[in-house]
């Protein structure tokens, strides 16, 4: 007897169609969000964003009933940067130079500069930080999302932007002139 066919409903190929419509208005974003978290490495931020959107698809059902779908998404964006970072293996070697830098932006030389700076950083202060700044979210949500105490988000946000001001020294001030 085959139990395939009674157990599940039929899905369409592709996933659900709220799944794909979320994942084709929100998959830029996350693409996007990754970039900054892996310090200007497309390919990396693509893999990330991809891993996100396979962990979500699997438990669409229940993320799609949430509040804020979108929020749920960049928590496992985080969790997936931060489980890379934890397992990278040992032959990797950073390095100080992009593989890829757009030119999209208004000011490429200022994008290239912070993007170094948050580079700098250790990886939980850059995903405070992210998460604060670009993201926009309040200290709970990035303690939700870190799954840390607020208060720990609070002193690390504080710590992550003197590193960062240390880090960029006077080369903000120079690309702040036209």
């Amino acid at each position: 007897m085959d139990r395939s066919t009674t157990d599940r409903p039929a899905q369409p190929p592709g996933g659900p169609p709220d799944f794909r419509a979320f994942a084709a208005a929100r998959g830029g974003h996350l693409v996007r969000t990754a970039y900054l978290l892996t310090g200007g490495d497309s390919h990396l931020a693509e893999d990330l964003a991809q891993e996100t959107l396979g962990r979500l698809y699997d438990r669409w059902r229940k993320a799609s009933r949430l509040d804020n779908p979108a929020a749920y998404a960049q928590t496992v964006l985080v969790n997936a940067f931060l489980s890379y970072r934890r397992r990278r293996s040992s032959t990797e070697r950073p390095t100080d130079r992009f593989a890829d830098t757009g030119a999209d932006g208004p000011d490429p030389s200022l994008r290239v500069t912070l993007l170094l700076a948050l580079r700098q950083l250790p990886v939980q202060d850059r995903a405070v930080l992210v998460l604060r700044y670009w993201e926009d979210r309040s200290v709970e949500e990035t303690a939700a999302a870190l799954r840390l105490p607020p208060s720990t988000v609070r002193t690390r946000s504080s710590r992550a932007r003197a590193r960062l001001r240390v880090v960029l020294g006077d080369s903000l001030d120079e690309l702040d002139r036209p």
